[in-house]
């Protein structure tokens, strides 16, 4: 059957390293894929276009609006960015995995990373000069309904995910509906996570060609876990994710849930979620164990190892990687003692090796990930600058850790100075211009290095041999 032109226009987008019409561009995943792409070519990862000033500016101007105004436009820009329902029949897993694999410079590498979506591990593709590719992608479509019933949400995507998955039996489909996180946007905007099952024909060729002769396939796997609906074999629901509140609150509701939906101005008292029928991976963080089985044949077939980075909650791999930073920096005689906490799709490795800054990433905004982050800080040797990141949701959704705690838990802990990058500490978290403001922050701090030579594999082996027991991640063969 001959392809669409809107599939050939796709086809030709990815080819060239072009984002496909239907992928979304502010998200977890592509945000780490361009991020560590970026590095391997030189470069860093610009945030507000070619005008960056301006757009902070424009993105102040909307910050000052009402709240009510302010979220419909957020809210319509997010519709704009999402593509027609009609394009999950047009979804080719093939066409995702050349957009992603065209990104990098094609050479060889002696290790590439295949899995989990995870900032973390972003830094850790940058140490050891790697490329990463995705197992998840988002792709959103348009879709207008009640944001507090997911279950229409769900009824509506049944037959339209089945058709996609129908035509792609290397995915699954996580589909995510967030009404505390991402309430502003899924009144109008269905969310679809895709995970490879597979690695594909498109991957296989390019670790053929790029990937030396007994290479390392480093596998990231977070076992991170969330109730869900099984809607069909392939096909899952998820309603709410990782953040500051407890995973029952979403299906059996709670006296804050109610509190919120009223200051929110909904009709209802806690959300109309589906059933859950098991705990499977989570849409956005998780691990799709499916992969796992074929990268281990295609490792045997080809004469590779595997090494499997195994994690129960996304955030355990950031302690890990800001220890290998610093050790790494020791190692060559540059400080260690400025430390960069990056936050959600804030993600600048470039940057962070340039001016010796040691990387840590948060989740999200919310209570949890300021938790693990105080207690990974209070375990380590003191840093005496800590220059913090905050992403901005738009409103104040449940278990939203405020700027004070921020201030007050993380920042006092800095030896000489603690300091926001690109927060504007009075509209936060409806800080509008924080995604591009952090950026031209970071730029601005002093201490600039040449970039290094890449770690190898044996100086990692070295540290994970003198402290690698300290962590909550696993290296299995």
């Amino acid at each position: 059957m001959p392809l669409s032109p809107y599939r050939v226009v796709n086809r030709l987008l990815a080819a060239r390293g072009m984002q496909p019409q239907y992928v979304i561009g502010l998200d977890s995943a592509t945000q780490e894929l361009e991020a560590i792409a970026r590095y391997l070519t030189g470069k860093d990862l610009p945030a507000g276009g070619p005008v960056p000033r301006f757009a902070a500016q424009l993105a102040d101007a909307l910050g000052c609006l009402p709240d009510r105004w302010r979220a419909s436009i957020v809210t319509t820009l997010g519709w704009l960015d999402a593509s027609a329902p009609k394009v999950l029949e047009r979804v080719q897993a093939e066409t995702l995995a050349e957009w992603a694999v065209n990104l990098y410079p094609q050479r060889q590498y002696p290790a590439v990373m295949i899995g989990s979506s995870n900032g973390a591990a972003s830094h850790l593709c940058a140490a050891l000069g790697m490329p990463w590719l995705p197992q998840t992608l988002l792709v959103c479509t348009r879709h207008s309904g009640d944001k507090d019933d997911p279950k229409q949400v769900m009824e509506w995507a049944k037959d339209r995910v089945q058709r996609l998955l129908d035509k792609n039996p290397d995915l699954s489909v996580y589909q995510m509906h967030d009404p505390n996180q991402d309430r502003l946007k899924v009144g109008r905007v269905a969310y679809f996570r895709l995970k490879r099952r597979r690695l594909g024909a498109t991957y296989r060729q390019f670790l053929k060609q790029n990937l030396m002769p007994g290479g390392t396939l480093f596998l990231v796997e977070c076992n991170y876990s969330w109730p869900a609906t099984q809607v069909s074999d392939r096909h899952f629901f998820q309603v709410g994710g990782k953040g500051g509140i407890h995973r029952a609150e979403y299906i059996e509701g709670s006296p804050r849930v109610a509190d919120f939906l009223r200051r929110q101005g909904s009709e209802h008292r806690h959300w109309h979620s589906p059933p859950a029928n098991g705990d499977w991976p989570e849409a956005e963080w998780g691990f799709e164990p499916a992969l796992r089985d074929d990268v281990m044949a295609f490792a045997e077939e080809h004469g590779l190892n595997v090494q499997r980075i195994v994690f129960d909650d996304p955030q355990a791999l950031s302690p890990l990687v800001a220890d290998l930073y610093r050790w790494w920096y020791d190692q060559r005689g540059i400080p260690s003692d400025r430390l960069l906490v990056e936050s959600f799709t804030y993600l600048q490795p470039w940057w962070s090796l340039r001016l010796g800054l040691v990387p840590y990433w948060t989740v999200f905004n919310d209570q949890t990930s300021l938790d693990l982050l105080r207690r990974d800080l209070k375990a380590s040797r003191p840093y005496n600058d800590i220059f913090l990141t905050l992403f901005s949701n738009g409103l104040n959704s449940l278990g939203i850790a405020s700027i004070d705690q921020w201030r007050s838990q993380i920042l006092a802990l800095a030896q000489r100075r603690g300091q926001f990058l690109g927060v504007n500490e009075r509209r936060y978290p409806r800080d509008n211009a924080s995604i591009i403001r952090h950026y031209l922050d970071l730029k601005q701090l002093p201490g600039k290095n040449p970039l290094p030579e890449p770690l190898t594999l044996h100086q990692l082996e070295m540290f994970l041999a003198e402290r690698g027991d300290r962590y909550a991640v696993d290296w299995l063969p």
